[in-house]
């Protein structure tokens, strides 16, 4: 690995000795370890910028590890009118599949027609062919795949658990899948190849100017130090958190967010058995979710498929547990509505093993003060803006077109620090390949398939973990693929520093599989204890959070809950 080590202590003494005066001060600093902050730390590192970032939590801690794991132009937002949004997002998603290979791959979807009692029916199958047509010219074709009708029979082998009498026909189409926090991890370590110094668990407590009132520090609390770091520049990329911070450069709380909720729910794949992600319409309000397999198998299987996702208004606090059993029901109710329950049963909260929920930053019209409209017609076109005191601010957006999005936000970083913005070929991360980029990408069903998934290039790193411990091939829970290695290499080269880090973004257990994740604990436990020395008061303290965080999901999810509920 060129560039610094990815190691947390390394990442903190960097930003000691900027402070000290040893190392030379920074070009930007950026708050937030979401998938906008760190696209926005590789974006001013590629430019040759001192790049700094820092995240409060864990690195996709927020919405980056709890969106719907899509990298797509989004069907909707062009049926919506949006179509530079969606020619932007199918050209991003071009650009990801061609690098990061290893991490986002391509993803078919079905829309099913139905011959009646259906919110898509044949009728809207009509106009719906013509949006297809939109879709592919709007930059679907970039993949090479085009959109297709299939009839019942084809359809039928994709969904078939689903109302087979009342078939008539299906859209196929293509988008892309992506493991949103690899993704972010991904970005992170590949920032720092190019020298940046990025760094989590270390909270923004103060942002400091000098005399002409433009900002020149950061005060940043780390493991109950402070270390006032110098700087030329700040960028605020800290998603529904965005406010917060800009109350420290600005003295008052804008509100200028409106966090929108989007809840998944993960069941067993045997109890749906799609083969590909499925769009399903919600009666209720004539909106639509996903079903999404999950995990495959390497026979056509899979371990789960996950459901999800809703848009409504998020009014809690931003770091409260956001999955209610409101939300449940309206994710079971359209399921079950979806499938033939006559013959498969009807799918209740015993059977949901994991529950996920994120805020996309929404961003306010100028003049709104409350909420008015759905959150699901709010634009999701990105905002880059700069305070009195020179913060750049970038708010909105979605994941498939966060590099746009840190262009545009280091665009106006080298224009306040009076660089010309103009980006040359060299220098741009269009091309760059992310950390671990690998062409090949298997779906097997064996170890070696999940670890060149999930790693790429760098699984060579975790197989010598292997080779040199049998012990850590061991599955960390029977019946999945994660093995004892990844556990030691998310410590020693991904910056874990937690139980939560690791069960449930360095692997992802705990949001598709939650009492595995509960079974897995107490062993992952003695792991991480072993390489990051925790005593016996640690470890105990680590399954206690962690227990805790599970109980409250569970209990959020059972509270005042209708399941187990039977459709009309």
């Amino acid at each position: 690995m060129t560039g610094r080590q990815f190691s947390r202590s390394h990442m903190l003494a960097e930003l000691r000795n900027s402070a000290s005066g040893e190392a030379d001060l920074f070009d930007v600093v950026v708050i937030g370890g979401g998938i906008t902050g760190v696209g926005v730390a590789l974006d001013a590192a590629a430019r040759g910028l001192r790049t700094a970032l820092v995240e409060r939590d864990d690195f996709a801690s927020g919405t980056s590890s709890k969106s719907s794991k899509m990298v797509h132009g989004g069907l909707r937002y062009l049926q919506n009118g949006d179509v530079r949004l969606v020619y932007e997002a199918l050209r991003e998603r071009r650009r990801l599949m061609k690098n990061a290979p290893h991490l986002v791959d391509l993803l078919p979807f079905m829309i099913p027609i139905m011959t009646k009692d259906s919110v898509v029916s044949k009728k809207i199958a009509r106009a719906l062919g013509s949006a297809m047509w939109m879709y592919d010219i709007t930059g679907g074709w970039r993949i090479g795949k085009f959109h297709k009708r299939v009839d019942a029979e084809r359809a039928a082998k994709h969904f078939p658990t689903t109302h087979l009498e009342k078939l008539s026909s299906g859209y196929l189409y293509y988008d892309a899948g992506a493991d949103d926090a690899r993704l972010t991890l991904a970005i992170a370590r590949t920032a720092a190849t190019r020298g940046a110094v990025v760094v989590n668990r270390a909270n923004i407590v103060d942002v400091g100017v000098n005399d002409e009132g433009r900002v020149d520090r950061v005060v940043i609390e780390a493991d109950g130090e402070q270390i006032t770091v110098p700087t030329k520049s700040v960028v605020n990329a800290a998603g529904v958190w965005a406010d917060a911070v800009r109350s420290l450069d600005e003295g008052t709380h804008p509100d200028s967010i409106r966090p929108a909720k989007g809840v998944h729910l993960t069941i067993p794949w045997e109890k749906v058995r799609n083969d590909i992600a499925v769009i399903i319409p919600v009666k209720r309000d004539k909106r639509s979710l996903f079903i999404v397999p999950w995990g495959p198998l390497g026979d056509g299987t899979f371990r789960h498929c996950y459901v999800g996702t809703t848009d409504t208004d998020h009014d809690g606090g931003l770091d409260e547990h956001q999955t209610t059993a409101v939300d449940i029901d309206y994710c079971l109710e359209a399921l079950n509505q979806a499938l033939d329950t006559d013959v498969v049963g009807t799918i209740t909260l015993a059977d949901v093993t994991g529950v996920w929920s994120g805020l996309r930053p929404l961003v306010k019209a100028p003049s709104q003060v409350q909420p008015t409209g759905k959150t699901a017609d709010l634009s999701r076109q990105h905002q880059v803006a700069v305070s009195d005191s020179g913060v750049v601010r970038v708010s909105g957006g979605k994941l498939t077109t966060y590099r746009v999005m840190a262009e545009d936000t280091v665009d106006q970083v080298m224009r306040g620090i009076g660089r010309s913005a103009r980006v040359s070929r060299s220098k741009s991360t269009r091309r760059l390949k992310l950390f671990g980029a690998t062409p090949r990408r298997t779906s097997d069903g064996s170890t070696l398939s999940h670890l060149g998934n999930r790693y790429g290039t760098l699984a060579a790193e975790v197989r010598a973990l292997i080779a040199f411990d049998a012990a850590l091939g061991e599955p960390i829970v029977p019946g999945h693929p994660y093995v004892r290695a990844e556990v030691v290499y998310a410590i020693r080269h991904e910056m874990a520093t937690t139980l939560d880090d690791v069960l449930a973004r360095r692997t992802r257990l705990h949001i598709f599989d939650r009492p595995a994740a509960l079974a897995a604990a107490p062993g992952v436990a003695a792991l991480m204890a072993t390489e990051l020395h925790w005593d016996a008061i640690e470890v105990d303290r680590q399954l206690t959070n962690y227990q805790q965080l599970c109980a409250a999901e569970d209990a959020a999810a059972r509270d005042q809950s209708l399941l187990p509920h039977t459709p009309h």
